[in-house]
């Protein structure tokens, strides 16, 4: 009996060290840390699940839930694609990033829904919520009553496009949930979550998702952003008739939420015959919610360390901070996670690699103003708005430098005599400063001497505005809000 006491007080601590193993990784972590969520499309079965019933704040990917609730309506027959919406002036004042039309614009539902996913238009959004739900707020409940009936309990709305607000949070859990209700109510849409990039006029605009053409079968989501938030991303891919959705909240770049997501993606289609060994996470619907405020990442986001403000598209944030975007320090053990890329080479692939690498080369769909075209009518559309885009915005307020004195304009001290007085009347010619009686004798007659007032007569100052001509347009351009990129 005494011989057996060793053995057993070794299976009673190892059946111990299990449980509590088990109960580690089904707690959530502290709420400092990013939120993590990997689900299968078709069963929601999770896979992995960090920090996923921890509230957040949603940023852009709230545009899910618009493009859903708008093609909800589009299927249920209460407007179509080709409906035109109206820019309201509360459309216009939107925060960056936007399409920037002016009030009376009009377009179409199916351009609108474009330009918000790929470019992640927060103009847009709202044109489309008050198309939809005649107002902000109108629609906002109609957000709301959605995420109950889909069974986000963790989520509320009340804007269209995730800008800033107090009463918008959600969870990974809630995002997973909306990701598989999109896919399973709205197949015959879900294009409009991948496409790979727009052209509107000149100008061409990629998928803030880097996932999209560069990770094979990468089908899905959008991405969001703002300072308290971090850099959020719902992510999706399709491998051997096998659909995955990964859920990134709060990683500290663009390109680290991608890897990340990548990372996720690819752990759940490699899984080995062992995953029986590991307990069982359940379905996303079933996570438990976490009764706790969402954390506040802006000092972390948008302090001083960074030299630009952050924003949704952080590539030239990455080339500002000396080619460095965070992600390197936000891939642990990505060594060990490599990627199978069909049409790659080399075959193996890390995911930052991946991430950096040019995406696969496509076509822009093109987007424009005005009702539905086709044919030549489409050409002279697009044609239209690209002259639009070339003509030149008038300028806002002039700048107050040109108003300021130059020294040669100062009055000088008073003179003494009439000597003095003589002198300073000739040199308020703008030859050269007056040494001498000769020098202040000069003629002014000649053709250089008639040249020089012209250029001494306008202040430095204004000068220096005229040969720079960036200065006045930086003047006009509205300050940078880190807070409200999305």
């Amino acid at each position: 009996m005494h011989a057996l006491r060793p053995l057993l007080r070794k299976s009673l601590f190892n059946l111990f060290a299990a449980a509590f193993a088990c109960v580690v990784l089904l707690a959530p972590r502290a709420a400092s840390a990013e939120a993590l969520l990997l689900i299968e499309a078709d069963s929601g079965k999770v896979l992995q699940a960090d920090n996923a019933t921890i509230p957040w704040y949603p940023a852009s990917v709230t545009k899910i839930m618009t493009a859903y609730v708008t093609l909800k309506a589009v299927k249920d027959g209460r407007l179509t694609l080709d409906t035109l919406l109206t820019v309201s002036p509360t459309a216009a004042s939107q925060s960056p990033s936007k399409m920037g039309f002016r009030p009376g614009t009009q377009l179409t539902v199916d351009n609108a829904l474009k330009m918000m996913m790929v470019k992640s238009a927060n103009d847009m959004a709202v044109v489309l919520a008050e198309g939809v739900g005649g107002s902000i707020d109108g629609f906002s409940a109609m957000m709301n009553d959605t995420a109950q009936k889909l069974g986000m309990t963790q989520t509320s709305y009340v804007n269209p496009n995730g800008l800033p607000a107090d009463g918008q949070i959600t969870s990974a859990r809630d995002l997973g949930i909306l990701a598989r209700s999109f896919l399973r109510d709205l197949p015959e849409y879900e294009y409009f979550v991948h496409i790979p990039a727009i052209r509107f006029g000149k100008r061409t605009t990629g998928n803030f998702n880097k996932l999209i053409g560069r990770y094979p079968g990468a089908d899905g989501f959008k991405t969001g952003f703002i300072c308290a938030s971090g850099y959020n991303l719902v992510a999706s891919a399709t491998r051997n008739g096998r659909r995955l959705i990964a859920v990134v909240l709060g990683a500290n770049s663009g390109t680290a939420r991608a890897v990340k997501a990548a990372q996720l993606l690819e752990r759940g289609f490699s899984q080995d015959g062992l995953t029986w060994l590991r307990p069982s996470l359940g379905t996303v619907d079933k996570l438990v919610p976490v009764d706790a405020s969402p954390p506040n990442l802006r000092d972390e986001m948008c302090g001083g360390h960074r030299k630009r403000p952050a924003s949704d598209d952080d590539d030239a944030l990455i080339a500002a901070n000396g080619g460095t975007s965070g992600s390197a320090s936000a891939t642990g053990g990505e060594a060990q996670v490599t990627f199978f890329t069909a049409g790659l080479q080399p075959p193996l692939m890390k995911a930052s690699e991946l991430m950096a690498s040019a995406p696969a080369a496509t076509e822009p769909v093109l987007v424009y103003t005005g009702p539905t075209r086709t044919g030549t009518a489409l050409i002279a559309a697009v044609a239209a708005d690209a002259d639009q885009q070339a003509t030149p915005k008038p300028r806002g307020k002039k700048s107050r430098v040109a108003k300021k004195p130059d020294a040669a304009d100062k009055p000088a001290d008073k003179p003494k005599d009439a000597k003095t007085a003589a002198a300073k009347t000739a040199a308020a010619k703008p030859d050269a400063k007056p040494t001498d009686g000769k020098t202040a004798a000069k003629p002014a007659g000649t053709k250089h001497a008639a040249a020089k007032p012209d250029a001494a007569a306008k202040p430095a100052a204004s000068g220096d505005q005229a040969v720079k001509p960036a200065k006045p347009k930086a003047a006009t351009k509205p300050p940078a809000k880190p807070a409200n990129n999305s």
